[in-house]
């Protein structure tokens, strides 16, 4: 039986590479106490922010069996989107917006799903009665935790997943399945002594080595903060729009990720590499749905990716943005309107 078990978890990482995952590992959907205690603590803490979501399924997230007790292991994934361009080549460039390079190509959720169901639908063939479930990104699963203990990586400083072959340019994904496979051996954590990750951070949203504050990290404020963004932090976004790549674009193991190794619907838009701030304040509901058809940008909606935009502007300097921005001091959005308030007075203060 383990040997038959085994045969079939080698064949699914063939099948897992054919379908254009970079990483494949499993690992028991049994309960973890120290995974559990882990989270418990992040979100009492409150570094989860107004992720209510993370609090309100924590039983379910904190375990595979948790969300659905039949299931026996976890098939991990990931995805390789490694980029061919530095991810900070647009720090100094003001008029100009900064997107995360995850966002820069097709969205994911539907790329990888396609994918991680075409693979489910390949083992429910080699072992006929096998059920399974598949996750991208929009269930209460720990894909980081279950990512390290299937083998796939190793959770770094910075809290994502480090693949020694692939750096941490990897969207992830993973299957539940019934089937009771041979387990992956674990990573060692390479990380070190090695701190470029913390240091790189502009708002210091690590209070310390494999912790993580994302009230204070910028992916959460630009991406799943509704409200304004404490004025305190609102200068430290910088040019950043949507996401921000710094901690990964540091990290020395990314040099072994290849751009080659990527998946073409990743490859990213000309249009959304070094957007100007000018045409993006310009967008209403209707220009923001076009340009972002078919990318996780258009998630946010219009209202919050203006309000980010804004922000970027005041920090600009550029007085050329000044008609964009005052024209929004009267937007319906009261958000988006206070943005550009902040904006304005931003940029008629400096020189």
């Amino acid at each position: 039986m383990v040997n038959a078990a085994a045969s079939l978890g080698a064949r699914l990482a063939d099948e897992a590479r054919a379908q254009g995952f970079a990483v494949c590992g499993i690992a028991p959907a049994a309960p973890d106490a120290q995974r559990s205690a882990r989270l418990a603590q992040w979100v009492g803490e409150g570094h989860h922010g107004t992720m209510e979501w993370m609090a309100r399924r924590l039983a379910e997230r904190a375990a595979p069996q948790g969300l659905w007790p039949a299931a026996q292991s976890v098939i991990a994934l990931g995805m390789s989107y490694a980029p061919a361009h530095d991810p900070l080549a647009l720090e100094g460039a003001r008029a100009h917006g900064r997107i995360s390079v995850y966002a820069q190509g097709r969205d994911y959720h539907d790329v990888v799903k396609k994918r991680l169901k075409a693979l489910a639908r390949w083992l429910v063939a080699e072992a006929p009665g096998a059920e399974v479930k598949v996750f991208v990104d929009t269930a209460p699963v720990m894909e980081k935790p279950l990512g390290e203990a299937a083998g796939i990586g190793w959770q770094g400083k910075h809290t994502n997943l480090v693949s020694p072959s692939h750096g941490s340019w990897l969207f992830l994904g993973a299957i539940y399945t019934t089937l009771d496979l041979a387990p992956s051996a674990p990573q060692r954590d390479q990380c070190g002594s090695c701190r470029a990750c913390l240091d790189a951070c502009p708002t210091q949203a690590f209070p310390a080595p494999y912790r993580l504050d994302a009230r204070r990290c910028i992916s959460y404020l630009t991406i799943e903060h509704k409200g304004p963004v404490d004025e305190a932090l609102r200068a430290l976004l910088g040019n950043r729009i949507y996401g921000c790549d710094d901690c990964l674009a540091v990290c020395p193991w990314n040099k072994f990720a290849s751009q080659a190794q990527a998946m073409r619907e990743f490859l990213p838009r000309a249009e959304l590499v070094a957007p100007r701030l000018a045409e993006l304040l310009a967008l209403d509901d209707a220009g923001f749905r076009q340009l972002f058809s078919g990318s996780p940008i258009k998630r946010i909606g219009r209202d919050r990716f203006i309000r980010n935009c804004l922000y970027a502007a005041g920090n600009s300097g550029d007085r050329a943005l000044v008609p964009r921005v005052e024209a929004l001091t009267a937007d319906p959005d009261a958000v988006v309107a206070e943005a550009a308030r902040w904006a304005l007075a931003r940029l008629r203060r400096d020189p």
